[in-house]
C-alpha cells in the first residue's frame, strides 16, 4: 500500500504539521494601511538615528538593547505612526501606533506570528491603550490589564507602548 516504511510516513507527516504551525503569520492589517488609515494623506517616511544616548534611553524603556541603528516612523505635525515589533514568545509581534500632542490615538496589532495570545489584536485589549501617555520614569499612566493565556504577549505589546510614546517625545518639538 505505501512506498515505503508506515512508521517514515508517520514521521514525514509530523514534520509536515510542524512546518506548517511554526510558519503560521496572520495579517490582520497591512502595515501601509495603517499608515493610510492613520493620516489624511500619506506623509513622507521619516528615520530617527539612534544616538548613544537614545540607545541608553531605550534600553531603560525597553528593559534590553535595541538592535537597530534606525527607526523609521512617519509624522505630520505632531501626529506620528510607529511601526514596531517585539518577541512575544519566540517570535516578533508587528504593531502600529499612532500618537498625537504625547497620548496614544491607537494601537493595533498588524501581525501575529505566535501560535498563542493571538487575542491580544482584539479591541477589548487594544482599547487599554487609547489616551496612554508616560509618566517619570519611562511608565504609563495607567495600568494594562492582561489576559490569561497571553501574559508574553500583553508584555511585549505593553514594552512597546512604551517604546513609541518615548520615540515620539524624541522626534516632536
Amino acid at each position: 500500500m505505501f512506498p515505503f516504511p508506515l512508521k517514515l510516513y508517520y514521521y514525514c507527516l509530523i514534520l509536515l504539521t510542524a512546518y506548517s504551525v511554526s510558519a503560521k503569520e496572520d495579517i490582520y492589517l497591512k502595515p501601509d494601511t495603517f499608515i493610510e488609515q492613520s493620516f489624511d494623506g500619506v506623509p513622507e517616511q521619516k528615520v530617527l538615528w539612534l544616538t548613544k544616548d537614545t540607545k541608553a534611553n531605550i534600553k531603560s524603556v525597553l528593559g534590553r538593547d535595541y538592535q537597530g541603528l534606525r527607526i523609521r516612523y512617519w509624522q505630520l505635525g505632531d501626529r506620528t505612526a510607529w511601526i514596531l515589533e517585539e518577541i512575544g514568545k519566540v517570535k516578533p509581534i508587528t504593531t502600529g501606533f499612532l500618537i498625537e500632542g504625547d497620548q496614544m490615538l491607537q494601537m493595533r496589532v498588524l501581525i501575529y506570528r505566535e501560535s498563542h495570545g493571538w487575542e491580544v489584536r482584539y479591541p477589548f485589549f487594544t482599547d487599554q491603550f487609547t489616551g496612554l501617555e508616560l509618566e517619570n520614569g519611562n511608565k504609563l499612566n495607567k495600568k494594562i490589564d492582561g489576559i490569561s493565556g497571553a501574559t508574553l504577549s500583553v508584555n511585549a505589546l505593553t514594552r512597546l507602548s512604551r517604546l513609541s510614546l518615548f520615540l515620539h517625545q524624541e522626534v516632536t518639538p
